[in-house]
């Protein structure tokens, strides 16, 4: 006659809810781009509608010269550039200039840009660059990446944004987070390297595109495909965006990919 099974034997078989709904997910290993993903024709295509539908993007960071911009791309880390606007005019009313914001003390660098987030390190950052730009550059900004990159807080993506910004120099091609999302999901690389990411970009994109490409990119990420719910239905890209995390497909993608 079987025995009945006590309540720890059945517990110990049978895994309880929450252990099943915690369960890590397994990671896939992500696709590799195609060599049609890179096609001239669809790159074209590609640029063709991100600038009739942003004739006018630039740069949403406000500022008079190349120094204001540089500082307001520093502070632009782990911040909206909203924020970082609602900040500048004061920081720049008191210190305008890369001799007064070098004579400045950090706590009072600090004041001003508290709400900006991480003020401690951007104070530094800022602060370094005033008395390396001042010290080096006869307070002037930089003109080449290799000038800028020596600058403290001006790593690749923030020289970018002043070269190609302020003197219309390009050099590479910014990469933030919308533009790192967007090429992933445009197959234009599968890389979470903003370095890597640049590269492979400057290598399909024409060089007079890289400065305004950036720019309606950005935009693109804050308007229509952004992070959690792309907003595919209203996407000028849909038909040639293949996806796996689209909310809505045309059934025209598969074609022109």
């Amino acid at each position: 006659m079987p025995t009945k099974k006590t309540a720890v034997e059945k517990s110990a078989k049978r895994p309880s809810v929450n252990a099943t709904l915690t369960k890590p997910a397994v990671k896939t290993k992500p696709k590799a781009v195609a060599k049609n993903d890179l096609a001239p024709e669809r790159i074209a295509e590609i640029l063709r509608r991100l600038e009739a539908a942003y004739p006018d993007a630039e740069c949403a960071l406000q500022h008079r010269n190349a120094w204001e911009l540089l500082v307001a791309t520093i502070l632009s880390a782990q911040c909206t550039d909203a924020r970082v606007n609602m900040v500048t005019p004061e920081l720049f009313r008191k210190f305008p200039t890369p001799k007064a914001m070098a004579e400045a003390s950090l706590p009072a660098i600090e004041e001003e840009i508290r709400s900006t987030g991480f003020y401690h390190n951007k104070a530094k950052s800022i602060s370094g660059a005033a008395r390396k730009i001042v010290g080096e550059f006869n307070g002037q900004v930089p003109r080449t990446m290799a000038e800028l990159l020596t600058v403290p807080g001006a790593a690749r993506k923030t020289s970018n944004v002043v070269l190609g910004v302020a003197y219309k120099i390009a050099e590479g091609v910014v990469v933030d987070t919308h533009v790192m999302r967007l090429s992933n999901r445009l197959s234009l690389t599968q890389s979470d390297d903003p370095k890597k990411i640049e590269q492979e970009l400057m290598q399909i994109i024409p060089k007079d595109h890289w400065i305004q490409f950036s720019h309606e990119l950005i935009h693109h990420g804050r308007q229509i495909c952004i992070a959690r719910k792309p907003r595919c239905v209203d996407c000028t890209l849909e038909t040639l965006c293949h996806s796996a995390d689209k909310t809505w497909n045309s059934g025209e993608g598969a074609a022109v990919s």
